[in-house]
């Protein structure tokens, strides 16, 4: 009996033993090492953050992409220029989506944080549309116009100050929709009407998103909007845009953006942690090739080869 139950435990002892060596070389193979790598199945994930403009030529690539490498994928995110530049100030993505350039003071935090400068690649170019809803009458708008739309003390609340009878409209009054104030969007946007010297007046319906802001447009006949023009739908209009009284109006598409005529038209950034390395940077070689750029014109943007 005792040599039985001595044998018994003898064949436990040694299953532990093989069963912790298991667990140990295990945990060694497959521990991340901080580059996202998962090292078990051989497969790499690409982080990338930012933009809500963006977003959907991100998502666009990141699935194109599959196709290219089957041991790479890329994880697409949202959030505001400013959340992406956040979270590589913080070192926890790969790339970050811009429709801003990143500040003299978030590259110095990023330094101080990683020890990594952020560098800098422009990946396309965008037209920032004014949206209003598919029946209101007006069809051309100036920067300055816009300004007093938008702008600290604007002087123009009602759309018959633009010459128009917005029959839509009850109340006659603008509603201003605009995006948060961490979206690359709205900080372009204001600096493009009311230069640094001027902030928005405050009132305005800020949304997350830049779906969101055509969608909430083409259901309300009072408002306008800025968006980019990839997200044009056939419940709003794209009205057109002069710099100044007086000057030529050009609409946001591909032609005026590839002219320079389009008076609010702007780069799109990636950024990565200084010099990228390894499936980063063939990543992004990737979207400088023409399937990658080919994928910014099928979304409304504008490719590179244009300019």
């Amino acid at each position: 009996m005792i040599r039985s139950q001595l044998k018994s435990l003898g064949v436990i002892i040694i299953l532990a033993i093989v069963l912790y060596g298991f667990t140990v070389f295990s945990g060694t193979s497959n521990k991340n090492s901080g580059n996202d790598v998962t090292i078990g199945d051989a497969h790499t994930k690409i982080k990338n953050k930012g933009s809500d403009t963006m977003v959907n030529l991100a998502q666009a690539w990141a699935e194109a992409y599959r196709g290219v490498s089957d041991t790479v994928s890329v994880e697409v995110s949202g959030g505001g220029s400013g959340t992406g530049v956040a979270a590589l100030i913080n070192g926890t993505v790969d790339i970050a989506n811009c429709s801003r350039q990143v500040k003299a003071e978030e590259k110095q935090k990023a330094l101080e944080n990683t020890g990594k400068e952020p560098k800098e690649f422009i990946v396309g170019y965008d037209a920032l549309a004014v949206y209003v809803h598919k029946d209101n009458p007006l069809s051309n708008i100036t920067i300055p116009q816009l300004a007093e739309i938008y702008g600290e003390s604007g002087t123009i609340n009602k759309w018959d100050q633009l010459g128009i009878a917005n029959s839509g409209c009850q109340s006659d009054k603008i509603i201003r929709i605009s995006r948060q104030s961490n979206s690359g969007t709205y900080f372009y946007f204001r600096e493009a009407l009311l230069g640094k010297e001027r902030d928005f007046e405050l009132g305005s319906l800020d949304l997350h998103g830049s779906k969101d802001v055509v969608k909430v447009i083409g259901r309300t006949p009072c408002a306008i909007g800025y968006s980019g023009m990839g997200y044009a739908t056939d419940h709003v209009k794209m009205v057109k845009v002069a710099k100044g009284q007086g000057e030529p109006y050009y609409a946001p598409n591909l032609e005026n953006v590839i002219a320079k005529t389009y008076p609010i038209a702007r780069p799109l950034y990636m950024y990565s942690l200084g010099e990228p390395t390894g499936e980063a940077k063939e990543y992004l070689d990737w979207i400088f090739s023409a399937e990658g750029q080919k994928i910014v014109e099928e979304l409304g943007f504008v490719p590179l080869s244009s300019n």
